[in-house]
């Protein structure tokens, strides 16, 4: 997590004070629901609402604590105490280390996912944007990197909305999936504290209650968490390495925005390189590559340990703003992609017509000729144009065998792009729906 590729509002959940703050609401609110049920007095937990909530958290001085008693939580409620005085004694009442760090964890992501969530619906609309101006704009599709036959660039961006669409699906599943709160106590059987405490603070804290938490939440939330974050990511990936491709000299089709005064290249002048979706692709690496150690910390021992614990201070602040700030960037890009038609328009035609090809292989066929003459008809006629030797339609129409089915009437319709773009309306009902 450093500053290049962070955003700051992400970057402050993950913040000590950000963390020490949330702490203290789990422990305060937990005081609340302890007060109800009469196992505290009613004026300590007010008194430790007023004193800790004017409170400015030192982390400098919990560092310190932290230093003589080797425990982050002894620590915190330590430096807490030095606030609150006397009725700290109440604070803690019959819970654990994990209660609170967990619970922490939780709201943290889940704050995280909700930003997370407003990123994916600035990608989405751009990505509906820049789909509905292309709708029609006919480009060349690809398999293997060879060419195909046509389709549109609308088409293309529509089916990463469609993507991302789904991605945010899991994020919001996996959103709900990981914010339970677990106030439960040592190894997690409540005998130190009342369920309706745990309650009490997950209604507070916007959280679910964990069911069985064995002091720990179980970690299958985080994998599946964390999971989705890599999905997410790869998506990002598969966008960005489009873009990339379309960007090459030779293709040029569409290529990132280069802003006035912007270089290229320390040494050729001439250089306009497509930076932010290689940077793009790097960051889904790193986001991917820590959803393997979430799955990993699944299997803690017994009840609790704390393997775990060195994992996710760091996977969770670096996965999230990662994350974070990919989204925003890959929205930038599409807000702001140049497209050229003119030079997908030159690549549709780069092939003498052979885009066509299955069109005359499936016009012979319905003319009686079985499809593994048309398939050799066809071909034989292909291949010379591929090597750059001749139109494929000429030669379709000087071919006797083939002249023998289709007339050159019927041969020429049958170069008509609008034949492969008929179906766009249906794509895009499916995708963005009858609106």
């Amino acid at each position: 997590m450093i500053p290049r590729y962070s955003r700051p509002e992400m970057v402050a959940i993950w913040s000590p004070e950000t963390k020490f703050r949330i702490w203290f609401e789990i422990e305060a609110h937990a005081c609340d629901a302890l007060a109800e049920l009469g196992v505290i007095p009613r004026e300590s937990a007010k008194n430790i609402w007023d004193k800790g909530g004017k409170a400015e958290f030192e982390v400098a001085r919990i560092d310190e604590i932290e230093r003589e008693v080797k425990h982050d939580v002894i620590a915190f409620l330590t430096h807490l105490s030095e606030f609150i005085g006397p009725d700290s004694r109440f604070v803690h009442q019959g819970m654990t280390s994990s209660d609170v760090l967990d619970t922490c964890l939780s709201v943290q992501l889940a704050r995280a996912s909700d930003l997370l969530l407003a990123d994916m619906d600035v990608l989405l609309e751009a990505l509906k944007r820049r789909a509905f101006e292309h709708k029609h704009t006919l480009t060349i599709g690809r398999s293997h990197g060879i060419h195909a036959e046509p389709t549109t660039f609308g088409v293309k961006l529509a089916q990463a909305y469609a993507e991302f669409s789904r991605c945010r699906e899991r994020l919001v599943a996996a959103r709900a999936e990981i914010a339970t709160c677990a106030i439960s106590g040592a190894v997690g059987t409540f005998a130190n504290i009342d369920p309706r405490v745990e309650e009490h603070v997950a209604k507070a804290l916007g959280l679910s209650v964990e069911p069985v938490s064995t002091q720990v939440i179980p970690r299958d939330r985080h994998a599946m968490y964390f999971a989705t974050l890599g999905v997410i990511a790869s998506s990002v990936e598969r966008l960005a390495t489009e873009i990339r491709h379309l960007q090459r000299t030779e293709v040029l089709e569409a290529e990132e925005f280069f802003s006035a005064g912007q270089k290229g290249s320390s040494a050729m002048p001439h250089k306009r390189n497509p930076v932010l979706t290689e940077n793009l692709t790097g960051l889904a690496r790193l986001v991917r590559g820590m959803a393997l150690p979430a799955m990993e910390n699944v299997a803690l021992w017994h009840e609790r340990d704390i393997s775990h614990s060195s994992v996710e201070r760091m996977i969770a602040p670096d996965a999230t703003v990662t994350l974070d700030f990919a989204l925003m960037r890959l929205a930038g890009v599409i807000d702001k992609l140049l497209i050229y038609p003119e030079n997908m328009q030159k690549n549709l035609d780069l092939l003498g017509g052979l885009v066509h090809s299955q069109r005359v292989l499936l016009a012979l066929t319905q003319k009686g000729v079985s499809r593994e003459d048309s398939y050799s008809l066809v071909q034989r006629n292909a291949m010379p144009v591929w090597r750059g030797e001749g139109n494929f339609l000429e030669l379709l129409k000087a071919d006797k065998d083939v002249a023998a089915k289709l007339s050159d009437k019927e041969l020429e319709e049958l170069f008509d792009f609008g034949y492969h773009t008929k179906h766009v309306d249906t794509i895009f009902k499916r995708v963005f729906g009858e609106a």
